[in-house]
This record gives structure tokens, sequence and C-alpha cells, in this order.
């Protein structure tokens, strides 16, 4: 037997699309089934998630109907998501002003994955990240608090004008302030809510 090491286990799924919204649908389905293919359907959803997230900041900042690319890799216990487009502005991940340029994407996207970041390439740039393929129940906790704090902050627009400039981190401050008031309200101690789920984030935590 040789000193080389054996080659790295990979497998490379290369799929072109153009940014439309019926678009991101498709592709989204396409990575659903290749990796159903691939043996991994524990980590559709997650996968699915971040090609919606990839794809729409393209639609958003690169523009619709142009080419793009997507690619997946499944290298060993991670798998690697990355989308490549035309443009040569790289992304940057920023509190306040992300939130209302970007939206939820990078933030998701960062909050999902092991690691992910942004390299010119010789046509464009490619955003790419990566997951494990264990990955589960935590990113979908994330994307659903998401969702509610973009309705959260929304709802706040009507009340005072500040909420509608605060960062995620000030908006879920406020949140967790008023499902405290919530709580106190309906007769319950503040105290015992937050322990509560203190008690789920290390249980759920602890599984992974």
């Amino acid at each position: 037997m040789s000193g080389c090491e054996a080659p790295e286990f990979l497998l490379r799924c290369v799929l072109p699309f153009e940014t439309a919204p019926a678009e991101v649908r498709l592709l989204r389905k396409a990575v659903v089934g290749q990796l159903g293919r691939w043996g991994l359907p524990a980590a559709a959803d997650e996968a699915a998630l971040l090609v919606t997230e990839l794809a729409t900041n393209v639609l958003k900042h690169v523009g619709e109907g142009v080419s793009a690319t997507l690619i997946l890799e499944w290298r060993g216990e991670r798998l690697r998501v990355e989308v490549h487009d035309k443009s040569r502005t790289i992304p940057a991940l920023r509190s306040a002003e992300c939130d209302e340029e970007c939206g939820r994407g990078l933030h998701l996207i960062s909050a999902c994955s092991l690691e992910w970041g942004a390299v010119l390439t010789a046509a464009g740039k490619a955003v790419w990240c990566e997951i494990p393929l264990s990955a589960g129940k935590s990113c979908r906790r994330v994307e659903r608090a998401a969702e509610a704090l973009e309705g959260y902050r929304a709802g706040c627009r009507g009340r005072h004008g500040k909420m509608a400039e605060a960062g995620m981190e000030e908006s879920a401050i406020e949140l967790i302030a008023d499902l405290l008031h919530w709580s106190a309200a309906r007769g319950q101690a503040p105290d015992d809510l937050l322990d509560l789920a203190q008690m789920y984030y290390e249980a759920e935590v602890d599984a992974a």
C-alpha cells in the first residue's frame, strides 16, 4: 500500500438556473430531489432553505432573469452549497443595514451554516455555505424566529418609528420583553417562562 492519502469522498451536482421567483421554487424542489437520490433526506429541509435564500439574494441584488448556477457538493460529513452569479459585488453581513437591505438572507445563512463566505471568480462571484449532514430542528427554529421578528418589526412601525430602524438583535429584545409582559398579564411569573425556554433550548443543543 502506498503512502498516499485516500481522496476525500465527494459527490457533485451542478444546476444552472435563471433568477425568477418561479425558478427559485423549482430549484428548491430540485435540491430536495437530488438529496433524496443521494440518500440524504434529513438534510433536505436545511439545504432547500439555504438554496432559497442564496438564490433569492441573487434575484434581489443582481437582477431578475440573469443566469446563475447552483452547485451542491457532498463532502464527507458536510454538504456544501454554492451559488455563482456574474456580479462582482461581495455581500457583507452587517447588523441594521443588512436587516433593511438584505432581509433575513445572510443572517439565516450565517445562523444555519457551520461556515459561509463569498469569493470572486473569473465570471463574477460565488457565495457558499456548509451544513453538517446531521442538521436538524435548530435551523428550522432559526427560520421561524426570523419570520416572527420580521412580522413583529412590521407591526411596530406603526407604534413608534425607532423600532423600524432597529436591528434584529434589538427587535428580539423588544419581542422578549413583550412576551414577558404577556406572561405577567396572564398571571404567570415571567421568570418561569424564561426558565422553560432555556430548558428547551439546552435540551435541544445537548441532543444535537
